[in-house]
């Protein structure tokens, strides 16, 4: 007759594996609803003015690895720029740029602001 053995114990160290591994997806995931913005760290100047004023406005934002987003969304420079096209020249436009990415992208976006007549343009700066 064939002895079975009896199971006492049992191993919970992959059970602990998955729990940790869901832990850090719900803390990863609350962090970034939390913020509910693009991370981005604002260059810092003095004698600047409060630009939240406008009620409503539009935002583009450039990351510091030069990705260029258009209210929240990521986006290519010409899909801005179409985007842009369609809005009323005196739409509120609001620039944040990460303190660390390249001037040549904003000068960029300056630039096609400049093409197509937006003159209603704020840029956010953090106050020293």
């Amino acid at each position: 007759m064939k002895r079975f053995r009896r199971m006492d114990s049992i191993n919970i160290v992959p059970f602990i594996d998955i729990m940790l591994v869901l832990l850090v997806i719900v803390l990863t995931s609350a962090t970034f609803i939390a913020q509910g913005k693009i991370p981005i760290l604002i260059p810092q100047a003095q004698g600047s003015q409060d630009a939240s004023k406008h009620t409503k406005s539009i935002e583009i934002a450039i990351d510091a690895q030069g990705n260029y987003y258009f209210d929240g969304k990521i986006m290519e420079l010409d899909a801005i720029q179409t985007e842009l096209s369609k809005l009323p020249k005196d739409t509120p436009i609001l620039l944040r740029g990460d303190q660390k990415s390249y001037f040549e992208q904003f000068v960029k976006l300056v630039g096609i602001l400049n093409q197509i007549g937006h003159s209603n343009v704020d840029v956010e700066i953090e106050r020293e």
